[in-house]
């Protein structure tokens, strides 16, 4: 059985600009869990708008259990994947059920209903992460943390085998960053689902991740992918950073710690 992702010398440039992904190739297993990291603008957002679809690359190739994420249909790939975005802009004032509901829009029937089955996996996605006691509020009177997570709640709802999210713990507190992460790893290891998350936190990665895809501008470092602990040393973390870290062990788990920029 082949990789469920294969991404094969993948290369994009926005028009008038300098290429920002160059050759880029690697594979993902089916129920994994990636971190995708690096400085900013690197391409991490730009790479996972590729994954989904949503962008199409200048060359290369992106195939999703063998067949090209660009060849599929917007309602079979739906079917297949969910992205939750950095910044979803939600101009009309849709209560947070209405909101998680419309995950569901692949899997109506015919006459475009939902059914009790689409009803109880909103409700199961709002539960599992904490935003159930919304569900009658409208999406524009919450905080910019509540509405993460209630974009995370839409993508469980869609219920693909493949959730790509683009830095889930953006604004919200430490507790919900923990609970955020816990979330996703269960549902990685209960229901097998394949996850793909940008993250600028490496201390996450390095707890949360069985592998990290490890960007790097220009052409003097090149992207690598692995298991966190061979990934992040801290001699590649200084270069590709420019910061420099020293590794800390407590309970057998690893942290990273800057300590000052590198001169």
């Amino acid at each position: 059985m082949g990789p469920q992702w294969d991404i094969q010398t993948l290369s994009f440039a926005y028009k008038g600009q300098g290429v920002l992904i160059d050759q880029l190739s690697f594979s993902l297993a089916a129920g994994t869990f990636t971190g995708v990291a690096g400085p900013n603008g690197v391409g991490k957002t730009t790479l996972i708008h590729l994954l989904s679809g949503t962008l199409n690359p200048s060359e290369g190739k992106i195939l999703l259990e063998g067949q090209s994420v660009h060849g599929m249909s917007p309602a079979s790939l739906a079917r297949r994947l969910a992205l939750v975005r950095q910044h979803t802009d939600m101009s009309f004032g849709f209560t947070v059920e209405e909101t998680v509901l419309m995950a569901r829009t692949a899997h109506l029937d015919w006459r475009g209903f939902e059914s009790t089955v689409d009803r109880d996996r909103v409700h199961e996605a709002l539960c599992l992460t904490e935003t159930d006691h919304l569900a009658h509020r409208s999406i524009n009177s919450l905080s910019g943390g509540e509405c993460q997570r209630v974009f995370i709640a839409r993508a469980l709802a869609q219920d693909t085998d493949v959730l790509i999210l683009d830095e889930p713990t953006n604004h919200l507190d430490l507790k919900h960053q923990i609970a955020v992460y816990d979330l996703l790893k269960s549902i990685q290891v209960d229901q097998g689902k394949t996850i793909i998350t940008i993250t600028h936190d490496i201390n996450m990665a390095m707890q949360y991740c069985d592998q990290v895809l490890l960007l790097s501008p220009g052409y003097d470092q090149k992207s690598v992918i692995g298991p966190p602990q061979d990934v992040l040393t801290c001699d590649r973390i200084e270069a590709v950073f420019g910061v420099r870290v020293m590794r800390l062990t407590h309970n057998e788990h690893t942290f990273i710690a800057p300590i000052g920029q590198c001169r």
